[in-house]
């Protein structure tokens, strides 16, 4: 599998871009702002055609790109439906210090021309990878994660997790339609049921794993205090 990432914009916000091998179909994560030109230069180097864009929440850090990188190369935009209004209306989910910084800029934002709707536990078979999807919501109402199988150098599977999970922290919930409760439930389930082999791609900073954040994340060893969370191995 073929997976290269970089950080964008003045959030430092991770896009992915992901494909079976170069020279093939590939599927796009998170063009935040100023994506669109790393992704062109990915898809140049490799030989890529971006056939869909996956979007794990509609903040404007994650989604800024969707509509001009789906355009360019008559790619499908993915969100889940709870966050679908953030596509043309991403003020309404931003913190009062992004809005300071927005202002007075000319910014105009659209739905791209094929979006489809997300649904928990659905399967994606895309640019021939397949992709889980867990809704995720406490970041965002509509937050998801991706995970994909990656039967390479023992990891079982890598999750695009968007900003429900960094490397030592956790997404924050003091945004619009945040919610510390629910971000909550989400780690409990859908991140501390994984093994410990799945690889973390966050939205922001380095790469991790189940098993360093199970370990070592204050967030994720306060949960398994207080519900006695049962430890997931690699299976033989």
């Amino acid at each position: 599998m073929f997976i290269a990432g970089f950080p964008a914009g003045p959030w430092g916000t991770n896009c992915y871009v992901v494909a079976t091998e170069p020279g093939a179909e590939c599927v796009v994560v998170d063009p935040g702002k100023d994506a669109a030109d790393g992704v062109a230069q990915v898809v140049r180097e490799h030989n890529l055609k971006p056939v869909a864009v996956l979007v794990t929440h509609g903040h404007v850090d994650h989604m800024w790109c969707v509509a001009p990188v789906a355009g360019s190369y008559d790619a499908t935009a993915w969100i889940h439906p709870r966050d679908r209004h953030l596509l043309s209306n991403p003020m309404a989910g931003m913190s009062a210090d992004t809005t300071q910084m927005l202002l007075g800029g000319n910014y105009e934002w659209a739905e791209p021309d094929d979006v489809r709707e997300l649904e928990h536990a659905q399967e994606l078979e895309l640019a021939g990878v397949r992709f889980t999807v867990d809704h995720t919501p406490g970041h965002t109402p509509g937050s998801v994660t991706f995970r994909t199988p990656y039967p390479e150098q023992d990891i079982s599977e890598v999750m695009f997790a968007g900003d429900l999970l960094f490397a030592g922290s956790i997404g924050r919930t003091d945004l619009p339609g945040g919610d510390h409760a629910q971000m909550l439930e989400s780690l409990r389930s859908s991140v501390l049921t994984l093994r410990d082999d799945v690889v973390v791609l966050p939205g922001h900073g380095e790469q991790t794993s189940i098993g360093r954040e199970r370990a070592t994340n204050p967030y994720l060893l306060e949960l398994q205090r207080e519900h006695e969370v049962p430890r997931v191995t690699r299976g033989l």
